[in-house]
Formats: C-alpha cells, structure tokens, sequence
C-alpha cells in the first residue's frame, strides 16, 4: 500500500494496481514473482538437513511463466495428466528428470509419454495401474521407477472434496494392501520399486496430520526394506494450507514447523524427501483485479455487481471458499463501511466472492482486489456465459509482463468453425 496525496494506492511490488488495470483491462489476474521466489526458497531452506526435491504442484497454477521461473531456480514438479506434463517440457524440457506423476486416472498414452521422456517417479494408486504401467514399459523396454500411493486412512481437518486421505476417498492403495502389491511390482521386470508416496489432502494448516502420516509411511518403509525392497524415496505429496481469512506469522517459521513434522518420523531412514507444494507457493502471490460494475439494492440488502464472476474464480462458489476483498484505491479519510454482497454477472446466484461481507465504501467504477487467488484461480477458469478469461500479469518490481493474453469472444468461437 502506498500513500499518493490524499490516496493509498494498493501495489503488487512496485507496480500500482491501476496503473495495471487501464493498460492490461479487467478482470486481470496479477502476480509477484518475488513473492513466488521467497515462498520457494523458504520451503527449500526448511528441509535442508535432509536430502529432499521440492517438486511444485502444477495443477495450482500451470501458467508457463510461472513453471519457468520456479524450473530456474531448480525446482521439480508434480503433473497429474499428461497435459500438465508437456506444459512442464514446453517451460523446461531438462525439468523431465525431476518430475513425478500422481493421479488416479493414467491412460496408457500418458504413462507411454512419461517413460519416453525419462520421469523421476511414478506415484502409482492401484494395482490396475501397476500392470498398466508394467505394459506400457514393457512395450518400450524402459524400467519404470514406482512408488505406492499408500492412503494412510488420516484425517485432516480441510474441505471433504480436497481430503484425500482416508478408506473412503478414491485416492492411493490401504496401506495395510502396500506390503502385498509392492511384492507383486518388485517381481515384474519393467518396474523398479523405489518409493512410497502418500498425500492425505489439501489446505491443511494443522501440521500434525501431516505428522501423523509420515509416522505410518515411516513404519511401512521399514517393513518393506525388511523384505529386500529398496526404498530410496518418500513423497510426502503436499496440502500445506494457507491463512486465507486471519493474518498467520511469518512463512518460514510456518514452513519449519511442516518440516519438523515431516522429519522427525523419517530419522535414520536414509532417504530422499520429495514435497509437493503448490498453493502454499503461489497461492498469496497472486490477485483477480476486478471493478465494481454496479450498486444495488434489494429491500435491505446491498449488492457489489463486478466485472469478474465464478467462471473466473470458481473457489468461492464451489467450496463457499473465503478471500479477502479489499479496495485498490482508498481516500484519507474515508471511514464508511456496509455489509454487502460481492457478485458477478453470470446468471447464478452461486455466482458470488463474498457474502454479508463488511467492506469500506466503494462506488461504481472502483476497483477491488481478491487476494490469495494464485492458487486454483486461473486453472480453475472457464468460458461459462461465453466469457473470455481474464488475462494474466507477472511483476517483477516495476516492471509487468502479459503471460497469459486475455481471451477474445472470436477465440471461444474459433474452435466450433
């Protein structure tokens, strides 16, 4: 925030926002890149007395820009299709070496480009899959290097359609199940047993639960090794969450105490830590810069109309998913706040970012900023109404790079000529 005159201007580093706004239109979703690089550099400081690959989760955002910037400073990365893969190839085609693949879905032509280009790992979640994968290497007679998704039956305290970690959730092998199906993989002669991968939710902020895991993946480890299996990887998947309604303390403290959770369980195993993080990395980097169309009123009830709407950040609709709200430009002085809704244009009534929320004053034509929206924001984007999606903006300093070109109605029509 900066003091221009009588105004506070809100700035993504040293660019104002609207500033970004008149040259770039609305909806417009902006990034900080240095925010991006100091949330990966903390991540990669929290675990570095044990050998470890922080391999980012594409599918929170898979902006090439941003997958560039985070493949320079030598990070992995986590694909869960083979789209997200050849975006990883397009953004870094040396990044193959440190990818690996989990999802519950493979199709024979995704496992089949993943083994040509030379994967890390292959985190496998069922035994169907397992002799998929056999098939396809076979066929290629390149060696497949797997780990079980065990699912360790933890609970997390998250949203039910992001926890993935109990018997009841179509994600990963019972872990009481590992020990029997890692016997069966270490005896065909296409696949290499290397790992156990596990991954119990998302938006968690209760380190323990990630403790708590790693402690049973640590004890299955030992098992296994006991049997003549060699286990040089755990992937501890990711899930970190972050503080979306409530400032939280300083990231790297925050990332410390992950790490002492993942670690403690895995002293003396010797073994390599692979972490998957996506949200908690980009997710506080990135903004949906929207402005308000309308003010209304129903009976008592007051309206936000702005220019973005679910199809451009779905979270709050699907999930009843919280971010802050807050004005791009406030007035010295200005004191005045209401409870209002915050919606969009497109005909839905979930078509909203904030419901009963008690806001400063705006006027039409004001601009707004949805915050923590890096994460599962533009990846989650659709063409619903036929509306083009927003572009997408990079800051570095003063400087802002287009790494997404906004959609033009033509462009939606294109497809069906």
């Amino acid at each position: 925030m900066s003091d221009l005159g009588a105004e506070f201007v809100l700035y993504c580093e040293e660019a104002a926002l609207p500033r970004l706004a008149e040259r770039y239109g609305k909806p417009l979703y902006v990034y900080s890149a240095a925010m991006i690089t100091q949330r990966y550099e903390a991540f990669d400081a929290a675990f570095r007395r044990i050998p470890h690959m922080i391999c980012y989760s594409v599918k929170a955002n898979s902006n090439l820009s941003i997958l560039r910037l985070l493949a320079k400073k030598g990070c992995g990365f986590d694909v869960v299709s083979g789209g997200e893969l050849e975006r990883v190839l397009a953004a870094d085609r040396k990044a193959a070496s440190k990818v690996v693949f989990s999802g519950v879905g493979k199709t024979q032509e995704e496992l089949t480009a993943a083994l040509k280009v030379g994967i890390l790992l292959f985190n496998v979640e069922s035994e169907s899959e397992m002799w998929t994968l056999a098939e396809c290497a076979g066929r290629l007679r390149k060696t497949a290097p797997v780990a079980l998704r065990v699912n360790p039956d933890v609970a997390a305290e998250t949203h039910p359609y992001i926890s993935t970690g109990l018997h009841k959730h179509k994600f990963g092998v019972p872990i009481g199940d590992a020990r029997a199906l890692y016997s069966k993989a270490s005896g065909a002669r296409y696949l290499k047993v290397c790992g156990v991968s596990v991954h119990i939710g998302s938006q968690i902020t209760d380190v323990s639960a990630f403790g708590e895991a790693l402690t049973r993946v640590a004890q299955l480890v030992r098992e296994l090794r006991s049997e003549g299996h060699r286990i040089d990887y755990v992937d501890a998947g990711g899930g970190l969450g972050i503080a979306y309604e409530t400032p939280s303390g300083e990231f790297p403290d925050y990332v410390a105490q992950y790490a002492r959770a993942l670690t403690t369980p895995l002293q003396g195993l010797d073994v390599r830590l692979l972490l998957e993080p996506g949200r908690s990395i980009v997710g506080p980097a990135g903004l949906l810069l929207t402005s308000v169309i309308y003010r209304k009123k129903n009976d008592g009830k007051r309206f936000l109309v702005v220019d973005a709407a679910m199809n451009d950040l779905i979270r709050p609709a699907l999930y009843g998913a919280y971010h802050e709200i807050v004005p791009v430009v406030r007035h010295s002085g200005d004191a005045e706040t209401e409870v209002v809704d915050v919606v969009g244009p497109v005909c839905e009534t979930g078509d909203f970012f904030a419901r009963d929320r008690e806001l400063p004053e705006v006027q039409e034509g004001d601009l707004l900023a949805i915050l923590d929206a890096g994460a599962y924001g533009m990846v989650l984007t659709s063409n619903y109404n036929t509306r083009p999606r927003p572009a997408e903006v990079l800051v570095t300093g003063k400087s802002a790079k287009v790494i997404r070109r906004r959609e033009r109605v033509s462009d939606l029509l294109r497809a069906e000529e």
